[in-house]
């Protein structure tokens, strides 16, 4: 595991604009004029949209150099290059909510790799339509909320969902196995900042027992997929997959087994890249700077 950034001294940026001769240095010229030293830096040029991507992580020694101070010495760099960019401090957590239903092997894995800080996150609320994990959330010290969802009150638990992330100043939202559809005007809002995770048989094995139809169909890969929610119902922006060879000796449980695994693995993956700002959206495409 990597040592922690130390607190008002590492910075990312992160920006992506039209590609131009001359930005890298801009870039450069700027952390030289700000006492910056590079840590890690990653680009990307998308030849064939003609867009250019960079992430860098650095530190400075000018005391006076904080944070908002720097986002003003970036703006006309940024103005310059018509770059769209963002700037934070490498040490903050990322303040995530977590929702779940029934199946609580993501959120499980989700809580020991944040205590363990494997994870930059801080978790200030567990989410569920159900009861089921409220005692794993006592157990870790994390509020937990219990908003039931029917056709009649779904327009109701989507807004006691909003209320709660304006008012725990929430920065993601994970659906860390949340069976709900999310209306589109919820997923509009939560644009960018909303990550889900799904097993890799979708769209051929819909439905309540996705794993039973992929073992009778004799399915030789197990996998998942996690990506930004949107109003389009499981195509979002992917950020990871991963997938696991199964054979014939395994039963539609010895799946259900593979598959959750994928899935918790698959979703920290995500979950990591976003808190680290590693993750651009490049339209229908991310660019994921692992």
């Amino acid at each position: 595991m990597s040592p922690r950034p130390h607190p008002g001294r590492e910075y990312v940026l992160t920006l992506s604009c039209p590609d131009s001769a001359g930005l890298v240095h801009a870039v450069s010229g700027f952390l030289v004029r700000n006492s910056g030293n590079i840590l890690e830096s990653q680009q990307f040029d998308d030849r064939l949209q003609g867009r250019f991507f960079m992430r860098v992580h650095f530190d400075v020694s000018d005391p006076d150099a904080e944070l908002k101070t720097l986002r003003y010495r970036f703006g006309p760099v940024a103005e310059a290059y018509r770059i769209s960019w963002a700037l934070s401090e490498a040490s903050t957590p990322t303040r995530t909510l977590i929702m779940v239903s029934r199946f609580g092997h993501c959120l499980n894995d989700l809580l020991f790799r944040s205590r363990s800080g494997a994870l930059n996150i801080e978790i200030p609320a567990i989410v569920s339509n159900h009861r089921d994990f409220e005692g794993l959330a006592e157990t870790y010290g994390i509020p937990f909320h219990h908003v039931p969802v029917t056709r009649d009150t779904k327009a109701e638990a989507e807004a006691r969902l909003l209320e709660l992330v304006r008012d725990l100043d929430v920065d993601l939202v994970v659906l860390a196995r949340y069976m709900q559809i999310l209306s589109d005007d919820l997923c509009k809002q939560l644009e960018g900042r909303a990550i889900n995770i799904h097993h890799s048989f979708l769209p051929s094995f819909k439905g309540a027992r996705p794993y039973d139809q992929a073992y009778d169909r004799g399915v030789k890969l197990v996998g998942a997929t996690a990506h930004y929610v949107t109003p389009d119902l499981d195509e979002g922006q992917i950020i990871e997959q991963d997938v696991v060879r199964v054979d014939h000796s395994l039963g539609p449980k010895d799946l259900v087994t593979v598959g959750r695994d994928v899935e918790a693995q698959v979703l920290a993956h995500a979950v990591k890249w976003h808190s680290e700002s590693r993750v651009m959206v490049d339209g229908n495409r991310t660019v994921v700077f692992r």
